[in-house]
Order: structure tokens, then sequence, then C-alpha cells
């Protein structure tokens, strides 16, 4: 499809961006990049923040705006330091990959083969159960303590402490059967990582990752950053930034936590990864695969990498501590048409999902992410006033122009009005709900969805009424409507 072919489709859908795909003049994509990273700030809260866009290991846009500190005002500056929190868990999973690659790990055998001294309870858990947080092992760090966690947060002195204080408790559901984000699942790996090596786990990375890669803007803990040029991190609070004092991590949560680098950095190690540098593709294209779990459900990480599909594309990435993200999008090969999105921000007062502000980039190119672009373009509708947008005229706009199937399109308004509701406000997501219940009337799960939304903003009676009928609508024909 042509760029001004692109264009229109982006005029007729109402949507935000006036850009074109990757594929289509690099200035006009930084333009139309620039101007959502200034519409998200506005949007969201931002304070602070840096993108990166990569198409088949070239750097097609990478740009920062907003303030590193909003006492001082001091503008975002191209090498400036962002805190990555859980980004760090890739670094872990590219050296557990590498030593796949090798040979030297089985990812079906136990943990325990290469680690010894985990508490009993664990030996049998394998490898690809702590990599993909399938384990069921109980997390060893409360984060829900909330302000002023920081200060008041204190850890075991060693990993034999914290495996020690772990080993009685339950498991929190049978290994190989459920999903569940744990910090400890990475404790585990960093110790594996080291005992393999004989190293400590931070000179690993240094060796095998940063010095390889020429990395030197990259830090495990704060230890070493620059005086200068490092962001500050904000929680949003009652609507306000408020400044957020980093956890003081020790050094064995280093494989989970704990780093601080430069947009550039992030992006030489993304590259290098889709490029088959650090991990060959072969290996690559083994790991990054969708999971089915014992009893058929689907894991969320294929090799600690969170795993998706969408618009014929497959996409492995991560978050960190929901202020960053990054994503590498592929098809099955990872030979030609591979994107790579890295997206930093320092905190926004709506505290913002990543995943939105990824996906607003890559709605940039419509032709290709006609998902992503469907869902910016909800954003912007479910902003303006009712007068301003119809929903019946924008369902059939949608109708008309939309190249997503009927079961994709209502997932993705569906999950665009879960976005809208987090990021926006419930308000704003009725206006998505209501959308998807003209778009597909006989579908209980939308009509669902808004009597949420309903109940959410406190309209009991509206929201039974609408369950109701949703529950009529999900009924087997034939049924009476009483059962």
């Amino acid at each position: 499809m042509k760029c001004k072919r692109l264009m229109a489709v982006l005029i007729v859908l109402v949507a935000v961006l006036p850009g074109a795909a990757f594929a289509c003049d690099d200035n006009a994509l930084s333009r139309s990049l620039e101007r959502q990273m200034t519409l998200n700030r506005a949007r969201y809260g931002i304070a602070g923040q840096a993108l990166l866009v990569a198409h088949d290991g070239k750097v097609v846009f990478q740009g920062v705006d907003g303030e590193a500190d909003v006492e001082t005002h001091r503008r975002v500056a191209s090498g400036d330091v962002f805190p990555a929190y859980s980004l760090a868990k890739l670094f872990t999973s590219t050296l557990i990959m590498q030593l796949v690659e090798k040979g030297q790990v089985d990812l079906n055998t136990p943990a325990s083969a290469y680690l010894p001294g985990l508490p009993v309870t664990w030996r049998t858990i394998a490898v690809r159960d702590f990599l993909d947080h399938t384990s069921g092992v109980p997390e060893y760090f409360d984060n829900r303590n909330g302000a002023g966690a920081a200060a008041d947060t204190v850890f075991a002195p060693d990993l034999a402490d914290v495996f020690t204080s772990l080993a009685d408790r339950p498991m929190q559901f049978a290994p190989g059967t459920d999903t569940r984000y744990t910090q400890t699942n990475y404790l585990v790996l960093a110790a594996l990582l080291e005992a393999r090596y004989r190293k400590p786990y931070p000179r690993i990375v240094e060796t095998r990752i940063l010095d390889r890669l020429g990395m030197r803007h990259t830090w495990l803990g704060p230890a070493g950053l620059p005086p200068r040029g490092v962001v500050t991190s904000y929680i949003g609070k009652e609507g306000r930034l408020q400044r957020e004092q980093d956890l003081a991590w020790p050094t064995y949560a280093y494989g989970h936590a704990g780093l601080y680098l430069t947009l550039d950095d992030l992006g030489r190690f993304l590259r290098a990864m889709s490029s088959g540098e650090l991990v060959g593709k072969t290996t690559l294209r083994r790991l990054w695969q969708p999971r089915t779990l014992s009893g058929g459900k689907r894991g969320w990480f294929a090799a600690g990498w969170e795993y998706g599909e969408s618009d014929g594309y497959r996409q492995v990435g991560h978050d960190g501590g929901a202020r960053v993200r990054v994503r590498i999008v592929f098809k099955d090969s990872l030979d030609d048409d591979v994107h790579v999105f890295a997206y930093l921000t320092n905190g926004s007062t709506r505290n913002v999902w990543s995943r939105v502000l990824v996906d607003s980039a890559m709605a940039a190119a419509p032709d290709q992410f006609p998902a992503e672009a469907l869902s910016e373009t909800l954003v912007a509708y479910a902003l303006q006033t009712p007068a301003e947008g119809d929903v019946q005229a924008q369902a059939r706009t949608i109708r008309a122009n939309s190249v997503l199937d009927a079961a994709d399109l209502e997932r993705v308004v569906n999950s665009t009005g879960y976005a809208v509701r987090e990021n926006l406000g419930v308000d704003a997501a009725l206006r998505v709900f209501e959308l998807n219940t003209v778009l597909f009337p006989a579908s209980a799960n939308v009509w669902d969805s808004l009597a949420e939304a309903h109940a959410a903003k406190g309209n009991m009676d509206k929201a039974s009424t609408l369950r109701e009928k949703a529950r009529q609508l999900a009924a087997p024909a034939g049924d009476p409507p009483w059962r």
C-alpha cells in the first residue's frame, strides 16, 4: 500500500497519527512519532520519555521528550540513564538461552541438577518453569507496600537465607500448570548462572553481553552511576507526580531488578538479540514459541519473554516497572521484516501501562499493524466529547475500513476499552465498550464488558440490566431464559 493511501486510511479512521508506515519516508515517520510522544505526554501526564524504533537492524527513529526532573525542569537528553527495572530479566533469559544453545542446560531438566541447595519441594521443577514463571514457587519480595516501600523494605542478607525462608511456604500451584509472575524465579536462574560460570552474576552479564556489545552506559545496581544525566523516577498519586525512591536491591536480585541504562544501549541489546548475535536465530525460533501448559492453558512467556501474536506477527518483549517496555515483532522467520520498539519513561501521573505506549508507536505503521492503529484510533475517540463523535457513525467507519476479521476486531475494541478504563478513566472507557455493542450486538462478551464499566462507575441498576442481556445472549439456543 502506498504512503498516500496509508495516510488516507488514518484520516478516515479518525486516527491521531498522520504518519506513514516504516517502509515510507523516514522523515514522515519521525514527525509522526514525535507528535505521538507529545500526545502521549499530554494524555497520560508523562514526565519524560525516550523512544527507539528499528526495522531490520536499522534505527529508523530515536527521540526524547519531556522532563528528566520536573522540579528543576531539566529536559530529557538523548544520553540520559533510565531505571529499567525488570528488563533486567531479559539479560538472565539471554544467558540461559546461550547455555541451552551450547547444550549445557536442558530446559526440561530440574534446575536442581545445575544448582544444589534449592528447597526440597523445588528440586523437581524444570529450568523452563523458572524461566517462564510457571514454577509455582512463592514470592520472596512483597511489592505491595505502596509509598515509602523503598525506605521500609528489608532484604535477607544473602540468597541462602532467602531460600531458607521460603522452604516451608506452600507452592502457589503445581509446576507447569499456570503462570504467576514471580521475582523468585529469577533469583534461581541468576544463581544457576553463577554456579555454571563460577563468577558473580554481574560479571557474567558484563563479559557475555555488555562488553561484547559495547554497552558502556549500562549498570546493574546504582553503584557507578554518573552524578548527572540520570532521570528522576516518579509515580502518579492523586493526579500528580510524586518522586519515587528506587529500591536498594541486594546484588543477588540483579537477575531480575536494579538495571539502569540509556536508550542507545537498550537498542543495541535488542538489535543484537533480533539479529541472532547473542543467541542464534535457530535457537530463538525454537524458544520464542507459544507454550501450552498442562491442562491446556496457554503460558504468557516464551523463554522468559512475554509472548503474543497480532497482525500476523509474533511479538516478544517485557516491561519494567510498568514505566518502560521493549518489544521485538517478527514473522515466523527472523531474517527480515523484524521490528524493534523500546519505550522508556520516568513515570506518569496516570501510571500509564507501558504496553499502551508501545502500541501507540506501532500505530505509526497502520498497514503493518492494523490492530495497534485501531487501538490508537479508539483512544482518540474515547477522549472526544459525545457531540464530536457519534457512536453509530464511528461504527460504520470502522466496519468500512478495518482489515481485521470479526473476532480480532471485537477483541481489539474490547481490550482497548479495558486499557482506556485503567489509563484514562471509566467515562472514556464507556464510549469504547458502547461502540463494541454497536459493532457486535449479538456478542454476550461485549455487553458484559459494558456492564462491568457501568458497575465501576456505580451505575448498578444499569449494570444489572446489561449483565442480564449478556446472560441471555450466552444461553444456548433453545434454552429457557430462566436457566
